[in-house]
């Protein structure tokens, strides 16, 4: 039975979903905007909103042990050097005085082939003031 289950399927099977959860957030890093479906789109801003708590935690420390151990932590999800630097040093000092909300949910209609539902899933910039 089922009851009380309050995990979200977006693959078929754990490794699966885990790859398709990293796979989209590296695509969210390195292009700041990605076209999924709303399910995909709900579960990688939740991952993404964590990794970006420890990376603008990463950016502002002082102490050079505490944001290697933390790049170190997104880099479990990222799995490349590079994307978690440019998520460190460029997106998190990009993203302001920010608390939460560090990416957006914008629906953009439905897909042709099966009409699922379409999300623009991008990250929040800081504004020009």
């Amino acid at each position: 039975m089922r009851h009380r289950m309050v995990r979200s399927k977006v693959g078929s099977y754990g490794s699966h979903s885990r790859a398709l959860i990293k796979n989209q957030l590296r695509e969210l890093v390195e292009h700041r905007s990605i076209v999924t479906t709303v399910a995909k789109a709900k579960v990688v801003k939740r991952f993404f909103d964590k990794l970006m708590v420890k990376a603008v935690k990463a950016s502002k420390s002082n102490n050079r042990a505490e944001s290697v151990a933390l790049r170190r932590q997104i880099n479990r999800y990222l799995c490349d050097r590079k994307l978690t630097n440019k998520l460190v040093d460029e997106i998190a000092k990009n993203i302001g005085d920010r608390n939460s909300g560090f990416s957006r949910i914008v629906r953009i209609g439905q897909r042709r082939g099966d009409g699922a539902e379409m999300v623009l899933l991008q990250i929040v910039e800081k504004t020009n003031e």
